[in-house]
């Protein structure tokens, strides 16, 4: 089997997740880790059997063929152009960037310098989610009308060891969880056309109860509470809101409504859980999926599919293009905030290819 280098930049809490994920895609060759902390470098490579090396050595390893960036969102371009411009293939970690302008910046660098980027989330590839769209696909729902997408909560600080990058620029819950339920729903329902929305700040600072810093006071930087509505191409409309402000809710994270059916989709931000269909005049039901991908961690999965598309020279699915659309309707909230006007994209994309077939032996149709 051809298998594809990956040399993989940030080794914070989310790269345990994806090392161990990787190991169920043989098309993943994990060749060296590199950090701006050696020791966690060194760490990280000491626990999963790996090459450290230097942050400077990596770019310029012939061996690696995609640069896998876990770094913090606010290096995300940088770290992103920088593989780029040593012709390397960049995955990064959500959100592409953390402004529209500087995404844009990296997909049209990737594209004059011929090599592909990706970005995460990746989750929409489980097996609950492809359940989800081979039902809106198949008609059962009749004309789709709309829909709601909900994750709120008291904040990041209760568990984070370290939440401080949540509240400044790059973070806040848009930026944060709002990949996972956009791009699901762009999987789901197609390009968003328009989007409606406010954003606020309510505090500027926020207490760490997290045990590791407890009591701990940090600043707040971005908008803690976002919501508005977001009009698809199609016509569908999804009401939106994503908050740290929020003490408890029992909103379902995805409701897609059609004038046939209803559909409850699973937390965005897990490849499981149960898929429930209503149709007109029935009653709800779980949908049964035979998906590989249906629950467990598959984090790497987007990487995986990226690499094999790479093997096959078919497009990947976690896309430049569709973590672009993503980041301007994350943008458009605040933009919709400062104009009190709703705001028209400039991007669209096509929906991903579903996924069908396994990557059990490295390979996806």
């Amino acid at each position: 089997m051809h298998k594809i280098g990956i040399g993989i930049v940030g080794l914070g809490n989310i790269s345990a997740a994806y090392l161990k994920a990787a190991q169920n895609f043989p098309v993943l060759d994990i060749r060296a880790v590199a950090d701006l902390n050696p020791e966690a470098a060194k760490a990280r490579a000491a626990e999963f059997g790996l090459r450290d090396v230097a942050i400077d050595d990596i770019f310029t390893d012939p061996s690696v063929d995609i640069i896998l960036n876990l770094t913090i969102p606010r290096a995300h371009v940088e770290v992103g152009l920088r593989a780029v411009g040593a012709g390397k293939h960049v995955y990064s970690e959500k959100p592409l960037g953390v402004t529209f302008s500087e995404g844009k910046r990296l997909v049209e660098a990737a594209s004059a310098k011929g090599v592909r980027v990706g970005s995460a989330p990746d989750t929409f590839l489980g097996g609950s989610h492809q359940t989800a769209r081979h039902a809106v696909d198949s008609g059962v729902l009749g004309q789709i009308v709309g829909g709601t997408a909900y994750f709120m909560c008291p904040g990041h600080e209760r568990w984070h060891p370290n939440p401080a990058f949540y509240y400044d620029q790059g973070g806040g819950p848009m930026l944060d969880m709002g990949p996972y339920y956009i791009t699901d729903l762009v999987n789901l329902l197609g390009p968003v056309k328009q989007v409606l929305g406010v954003a606020t700040m309510l505090r500027s600072s926020r207490t760490i109860t997290a045990k590791e810093r407890a009591g701990e006071i940090i600043p707040v930087h971005v908008p803690t509470h976002v919501a508005g509505t977001l009009v698809f191409a199609s016509g569908a409309v999804v009401q939106m809101s994503m908050s740290f402000d929020v003490a408890g809710h029992k909103h379902l994270p995805l409701e897609i409504y059609g004038t046939d059916g209803s559909l409850i989709v699973p937390d965005p931000n897990h490849f499981g859980g149960q898929v429930e269909l209503l149709e007109k005049g029935g009653e709800w039901t779980n949908v049964p999926t035979d998906h590989p991908y249906w629950d467990g961690n598959f984090r790497s999965i987007g990487l995986a599919d990226m690499a094999a598309a790479l093997v096959s020279g078919r497009a990947h699915r976690c896309n430049g293009q569709l973590a672009l659309h993503v980041l301007e309707v994350m943008e458009a909230f605040g933009t919709s905030q400062e104009t009190g006007a709703a705001v028209t994209m400039t991007t669209t994309v096509d929906r991903p290819e579903p996924l069908s077939t396994s990557l059990s032996n490295g390979q996806l149709a």
